[in-house]
């Protein structure tokens, strides 16, 4: 019997759901916007983040040799660095090298072809892209000092910036979360609210006959649960065209700064926790307000 009411519960309402389409609409429609956001966010952190990671290059360090530095030399000053427990990785970029890399941009080809490629590629030297192991600062001071080295490059400031970024848009994410959370508990406690005050009479009836409060509280529950996945799903739906609308605009733009960098959805699994997350959600906010209201009706009735 305990599992019959629980199948019926399920299905009667998700029938009071589909009984009132306008009204189920609006209110999933709230709470999808409600997760939406929050999720919006977090999937551009996600990406965020995965930029982050190709710029972790930009806390290699870049070692300019001299332009009289030939390939052996070059190559035997690598072999030297990669013997530093400083040091992580060391990947030498010869100039032939170089000058395909700049080839592959637009905006250089023509400059190569009119300069001519022999004469382009005296023009640039070997470069070393050293990883650091540890502190990367006092690696850039050491390789500073290198007899060989032209000039040392490294951008830690502006890649420090962008951590700071990505900490702050974390906890943003968080705190949004938590707020447009909690407003969608309460739209689903306010809807179910509104469905148990157009039920008293019925409660009132099965509580004199000696309902439980779990068989009386069981159809809210399950009807909180449907109005989350709804908004689940919606909101899923939601990210899913801003994905599509803005994937292929940001990947020219990418293209243009010759990056590969393709923007990324929510992936199967998180989409799956973001639809369970969202049926709890309707789950406990009709709890609430039915062990609320439960509470405040029983002793009457007793």
């Amino acid at each position: 019997a305990w599992l019959d009411h629980h199948g019926f519960s399920i299905v009667a309402s998700l029938g009071r759901l589909l009984r009132k389409p306008w009204a189920t609409l609006l209110t999933v429609g709230v709470m999808a916007v409600a997760l939406a956001l929050p999720l919006g966010l977090w999937v551009v952190m996600q990406n965020l983040q995965r930029l982050g990671g190709e710029v972790q290059s930009s806390r290699d360090v870049a070692v300019f040799l001299k332009p009289e530095i030939d390939a052996a030399r070059a190559q035997a000053i690598a072999d030297t660095l990669r013997a530093r427990g400083d040091v992580a990785k060391v990947e030498l970029i010869a100039p032939d090298q170089a000058l395909q890399q700049l080839r592959g941009r637009d905006d250089l080809a023509a400059a190569i072809d009119a300069l001519g490629e022999d004469a382009a590629r005296a023009a640039l030297p070997s470069v070393l892209r050293v990883s650091p192991r540890g502190d990367e600062l006092l690696l850039v001071e050491s390789l500073k000092a290198l007899p060989d080295a032209e000039r040392v490059q490294h951008d830690a400031v502006w890649r420090e910036r962008l951590d700071a970024w990505l900490r702050f848009g974390g906890r943003a994410v968080l705190v949004l979360a938590a707020l447009l959370g909690l407003g969608a508990l309460l739209v689903v406690g306010n809807t179910v609210r509104l469905d148990i005050q157009s039920r008293r009479e019925e409660i009132g009836v099965l509580q004199l006959l000696g309902a439980s409060d779990g068989f009386v509280r069981r159809p809210f529950l399950y009807l909180g649960a449907w109005y989350g996945l709804g908004a689940g799903g919606l909101a899923l739906g939601v990210l899913t065209l801003a994905w599509l609308a803005l994937r292929d605009p940001l990947a020219d733009l990418a293209a243009r700064y010759g990056s590969s960098f393709a923007l990324q959805g929510l992936p199967p699994l998180p989409a799956l926790a973001v639809l369970a997350g969202a049926g709890l959600l309707g789950w406990l906010g009709a709890g609430f307000v039915t062990g609320h209201y439960l509470r405040q009706t029983r002793p009457v009735e007793r």
